[in-house]
């Protein structure tokens, strides 16, 4: 059943008092309005949204490692001096065993060309790929908490200032109240049937209703400027909640997988992946690789000067296997597998701690469920009672004392009312963000 506060009619002249908190021009937002307007525009859900690009990008990263790869090279030499090379002089006819340095080749060096690489099969660079993938999904289950965080705070901040303008709209009836039994008592003690302390006591009380208004303007004004800063709104925008609570007393939450458990399973098989990528580092890898140019060979001496280019090009397969590298993949290793027992451990804690919360939040939601129904019928009959009482007064059956006693008893269960409700939306709120339900209308 959908239960709503509603303004009963002794309530009505508070809403002219109501309508006064709204500066001109304010707009009146929902809570949905307001969650839309934070996943828009919340500084935390668009930093957010950069670190899943950022994944998203380091993921298009790894994949590059398997591509082919292609580079141009090219260089110029002038040698001042030649390079030397020792010849074996029996080559020449002389004896074995000696040799005599010469010196070979052309001062101009050209050298122009294109060298390609393709992986054929690297371990770690899979691994690699497959560790950014799941990364990038923790970016984005991170970013979903995000979002559910602020879905949280906002509605916790909305209900808040819609209390907070309820308890504004208890304060002003209150005070209009005992307005009315400040003049009543004023005409008695002229007619001499009032003290002037009676006429003291009804002031004091006024003179402390308009006190507890002030600061109670004042917390409805911070509350609203925090809903616009968990919006991503400028604070200079005027805005105002909607003035009826509505919520739902009887309406049961299924248990679905939390983003926070199911970020620590993608950090469980982040942590994995990790473990074997590194372990990839002791496999083999193979890849093709080849180089086509030319090689230019110059002289600038006349009469034998000349500049002749001459093809080059090669293909092969290069086989790389890592014998011995300091231990230093063992290690990694090792602590990579207690980060794994860690993110283990962190699972199990955080599942039973969850059931452990839920179960707390189904037991506060009955209990301010059943304390809300109460208050609701304390309030009514204490404002009966208040009339009543008023209206003894008037016929001289009752004393101030009692006026006063049955509009502080009508005080106190109003807030109490307020209190109860304030205890059946957070409980709520709480059972819907353990059981994943939070982001759910």
């Amino acid at each position: 059943m959908l239960v709503s506060i509603h303004i009963h009619k002794w309530m009505l002249a508070t809403l002219l008092v109501a309508g006064l908190l709204q500066t001109a021009g304010a707009q009146v937002m929902s809570l949905q309005a307001c969650l839309d307007s934070a996943q828009a525009y919340n500084r935390n859900v668009r930093i957010g949204e950069n670190a899943v690009r950022i994944s998203e990008q380091r993921y298009q990263e790894a994949r590059g490692l398997v591509k082919p790869k292609a580079n141009l090279n090219a260089d110029y030499r002038y040698y001042t001096n030649l390079p030397y090379q020792l010849m074996p002089m029996s080559v020449f006819g002389g004896p074995e065993g000696q040799f005599k340095e010469a010196q070979f080749g052309v001062p101009h060096n050209i050298n122009a060309n294109v060298q390609v690489s393709v992986p054929l099969y690297n371990a770690q660079a899979n691994g690699a790929i497959r560790t950014a993938k799941i990364a990038l999904e923790v970016s984005r289950l991170q970013k979903a908490k995000t979002v559910e965080q602020i879905y949280f705070e906002v509605s916790n901040t909305y209900y808040n200032a819609q209390i907070l303008q309820h308890q504004l709209n208890f304060i002003h009836s209150n005070l209009e109240n005992a307005n009315k039994l400040l003049v009543t008592m004023r005409m008695l003690k002229d007619q001499l049937l009032a003290r002037g302390s009676d006429v003291s006591k009804v002031a004091l009380q006024v003179q402390q209703l308009t006190t507890k208004s002030l600061i109670v303007k004042s917390q409805y004004e911070g509350a609203l400027d925090a809903l616009k800063f968990l919006m991503g709104i400028p604070m200079e925008r005027h805005i105002e909640v909607e003035a009826t609570i509505g919520y739902h007393d009887d309406e049961e939450y299924a248990d679905q997988s939390t983003t926070d458990i199911r970020l620590a399973v993608a950090q469980l098989r982040l942590i994995s992946s990790e473990v074997a990528a590194t372990k990839g580092a002791k496999i083999p890898a193979v890849s093709l690789f080849g180089a086509f140019g030319a090689t230019g060979f110059g002289y600038d001496v006349s009469p034998n000067g000349f500049l002749k280019f001459y093809p080059l090009g090669f293909a092969g397969i290069q086989f790389t296997f890592p014998l011995f590298n300091g231990t230093v993949t063992d290690r990694k290793i090792r602590q990579k597998n207690l980060e794994l027992s860690n993110a283990e451990l962190q699972l199990e804690l955080l599942t039973d701690k969850n059931k452990l919360e839920i179960e707390n939040a189904r037991r506060q939601k009955l209990v301010s469920q059943s304390t809300l129904q109460t208050t609701r019928s304390e309030v009514d009959l204490a404002r009966s009672i208040y009339e009543q009482t008023v209206l003894q007064q008037k016929q001289g059956t009752a004393t101030l004392t009692d006026v006063l006693v049955a509009d502080n008893s009508l005080a106190q269960a109003q807030q109490n009312y307020l209190d109860s409700v304030v205890a059946f939306l957070k409980a709520t709120l709480e059972l819907k963000r353990l059981t994943g339900n939070i982001l759910n209308k």
